[in-house]
């Protein structure tokens, strides 16, 4: 039988992979994380088939697509089935002990299936982003030396770098390069408020002593700050894996449930819209002894397949009902094939979108028929324009035609297969763009 590793998973929600050092980033928010690429193997283009975090992490914990398992967005009514593949209760019984350091299990219930410990350290907060790292990890590394003795699995979620950006006091100045954030002169930010959740942060968090802060530099650079801790935290962890011992026969996973836009696309510090900056995360992998160090893997890969991965690490049976794939024998060296060669997200939280990706290009579509102001049809060269600022919809009409077909045939086919009638951006939309606007007095 396949020697089980104790496995530690390292979720981090709103980090965008371009902003870590061993993703290429120039600013060094991220020591401890290049080290356990350094360590393990970091995959290069791991993809989220739904945004933000519910959407995401019950991808995450399924293996299916979020059109089969209903979860599209934060807010509605959906719940998950019952019968629904879930990772944790096939690790728990498999005779692993089971733990989560997470606040989303108050949120959600599926989030917790399984888990035979749930420690919520913000139990009593009303912003449940408001956790620091320091206090999961507190939680966390407890709780690692009471249960290490027996085969486990740890499920740490951290919160840095969501929003607000309030990093510790010795890191808010790392990475600011400007003069002064508060300069009532610099408009930078003026676009900002009119998205409501740049209204809040403007009533809130990004009101200082000082006065507003002003300057989007300063913002990102909060950002990167909150990273840097981030990163400090991670470190404890890792550090605390050593101290115990469990580093030969320990599988750390390293990820994320989406990314952040930091003005791309006039998205200001926020997770909506199918990009790159928010649908590509990070993903590491170490084992020492077990994998191989200092290896990139280039495939296309996505969060659905992280759990049968997980599942074949440890010698047990991949449920049929787990659409994504395994991709295990990629991260130990025994297969150079894998992958996919097409990735299909979706949102429905601020925007009411559906993305295809190919090797190459990625079409977007706009169930909103673009009422939030951004194009209806969206066409982009990942190659050649890997920030995707050029909107090739009307140079390539034929390529984002036949595009836009494939997506449409996949989302009836699935539909279809799955007794469904009709697409649920269709009939839901954006849920929290629909609810603001209610709350507001206007019809959506």
């Amino acid at each position: 039988m396949t020697e089980r590793p104790n496995i530690i998973v390292l979720a981090v929600d709103t980090l965008r992979a371009d902003h870590l050092g061993c993703y290429g980033y120039a600013r060094p928010t991220s020591p401890n994380i290049d080290a356990l690429a350094e360590e393990g193997v970091l995959a290069e283009r791991m993809l989220c088939p739904a945004i933000p975090t519910f959407p995401s992490f019950t991808t995450f914990y399924t293996a299916q697509h979020p059109l089969t398992h209903g979860i599209i967005a934060h807010g509605g009514d959906a719940r998950l089935a019952r019968e629904a593949p879930h990772l944790v209760p096939l690790l728990l019984e498999a005779g692993y002990t089971t733990c989560a350091v997470d606040n989303l299990i108050r949120e959600r219930i599926w989030f917790g299936r399984g888990y035979e410990f749930c420690i919520d350290p913000g139990l009593r907060r009303p912003l449940s982003m408001m956790v620091t790292c320091e206090e999961l990890n507190a939680r966390a590394i407890s709780w690692l030396r009471h249960y290490h003795h027996e085969p486990f699995f740890l499920f740490i979620h951290y919160w840095d770098p969501h929003t607000p950006y309030t990093p510790p006091e010795q890191y808010r100045e790392l990475f600011y390069e400007g003069g002064n954030p508060t300069d009532p002169e610099n408009r930078s930010l003026e676009k900002m408020w009119e998205h409501p959740n740049g209204m809040i942060a403007r009533d809130s968090w990004l009101r200082t002593p000082e006065g507003l802060i002003t300057d989007a530099d300063y913002v990102a650079a909060l950002y990167d700050a909150e990273i840097r801790y981030l990163d400090d935290g991670i470190g404890q962890i890792i550090t605390a894996v050593d101290e115990l011992g469990l580093t030969e026969n320990t599988l750390i996973i390293l990820m994320a449930d989406h990314g952040e836009s930091m003005t791309e696309h006039g998205i200001y510090f926020d997770h909506f819209g199918l990009y790159e900056c928010t649908i590509h995360v990070p993903f590491i992998a170490r084992w020492p002894g077990r994998l191989p160090a200092g290896v990139r893997l280039s495939h296309m890969l996505q969060l659905s397949d992280i759990a049968p991965t997980l599942l074949e690490a440890i010698g047990l049976v991949i449920p049929g009902a787990m659409e994504g794939k395994s991709f295990w024998p990629l991260l130990t060296g025994a297969s150079n094939s894998g992958g996919w060669d097409r990735v299909i997200s979706v949102e429905a939280t601020w925007q009411a979108k559906w993305s295809l990706r190919t090797e190459r290009y990625k079409f977007i579509l706009d169930r909103d028929l673009g009422e939030d102001g951004s194009p209806a049809h969206e066409l982009y060269d990942l190659v050649a324009d890997p920030g995707e600022t050029v909107n090739l919809v009307e140079a390539q009409p034929q390529l984002a035609a036949e595009m836009e077909a494939e997506l449409e045939s996949w989302i009836a086919r699935r539909l279809h297969e799955l007794g469904k009638q009709e697409d649920p951006l269709i009939t839901e939309g954006a849920i929290l763009k629909s609810t603001w606007l209610m709350h507001q007095g206007v019809s959506a």
